[in-house]
This record gives structure tokens, C-alpha cells and sequence, in this order.
């Protein structure tokens, strides 16, 4: 059974919190590829060879995602994670624990979506990917910074340091 006695995130589930990081900001920052193969198959029903490969590098950044978040939630059952700190008000606690497992739901829900649109086709479901959880899960990820900076510069806790260097 998980425990929370520790005081840091485990090497693995900070590797693996780093590594959903870096593909999700991959393929938020640079969605390129996947628009433009969008807009070819929109205008004319078909792509280049290129547009499909630049968009194939935004899709396996995707599954990258859905297999790391899996293996991200898989640890968090057996390892368990850290208490929150005390210094944080238990209103902020509460705030912070909805809000993980919002980006956990993203985190999931974008990669779904996104290949519901592109291997099976489902333009609703791209829709959906593309306008409305692309802008949540900016926003999303920019609370969950936030909430970073704040702890660490605010309530001067540990918790920068904990999903860094342990």
C-alpha cells in the first residue's frame, strides 16, 4: 500500500515529472507540424509526406504523454507521494489537490482526444483537443507554476526542491 512519510518525490516519479513536462510543453509550444498537416487534410484531403511526419513527431509526443502519466499514476499508488507542508493554509491544500488531479484528467484527456481526431478521425473530438483543453491545460499548467513559485518564494517550503533534486 502507498505511504506519504516521505518527505521528497521518488528519482523515478521526478524523472517521470520531468519528462511529462518537457513533451507537454513540447507540443504546446510547437503544434506546428499537426496544423499544418490539419489544415491539408481540411483544404484539400490530403498531405505531404512531410506535414504527416511533423505531424506523427506531435502525435508520439501524445502517447509519450498517456504512457508517462501512466506510469506517473502507477507510482504514485505503490510510493505514495509527500504530505503537503504545513506552512500552506488548508484552503490552498484543498485548491492544490484539485488542481493535480485537473492536470492529471488533461493530461490524459488531450492525448485521447488527439488521436481520436487523428488516427480515427473524429473532428469533434479534435475540436475539442485543439480549442477548448489546449486553453485549459495552459491554464492549468500555469496555476500549477504558480503554485510553485509560490511555495517557494511565499511560504518558503520545500516543495521546488522536492520534485528537483529530492
Amino acid at each position: 500500500m502507498a505511504t506519504t512519510a516521505s518527505l521528497s518525490f521518488s528519482l523515478p516519479q521526478r524523472v517521470l515529472h520531468w519528462l511529462t513536462a518537457g513533451f507537454v510543453f513540447f507540443n504546446l509550444l510547437f503544434p506546428d507540424g499537426m496544423n499544418a498537416w490539419n489544415r491539408s487534410i481540411k483544404q484539400t484531403g490530403a498531405a505531404s509526406a512531410d506535414q504527416v511526419a511533423s505531424a506523427n513527431i506531435h502525435a508520439y509526443a501524445g502517447i509519450a504523454i498517456l504512457v508517462l502519466v501512466a506510469a506517473r499514476l502507477l507510482l504514485r499508488r505503490i510510493q505514495g507521494v509527500p504530505d503537503a507542508p504545513t506552512q500552506e493554509p488548508p484552503m490552498f491544500r484543498l485548491v492544490a489537490k484539485a488542481s493535480e488531479w485537473i492536470l492529471y484528467i488533461l493530461l490524459i484527456a488531450m492525448p485521447v482526444t488527439g488521436a481520436a481526431a487523428y488516427y480515427f478521425g473524429y473532428e469533434d473530438a479534435g475540436d475539442l483537443h485543439a480549442d477548448i483543453l489546449k486553453a485549459v491545460l495552459w491554464a492549468a499548467v500555469g496555476l500549477h507554476v504558480l503554485g510553485a513559485l509560490a511555495h517557494q518564494f511565499y511560504w518558503k517550503t520545500n516543495v521546488l526542491r522536492r520534485m528537483t533534486i529530492g
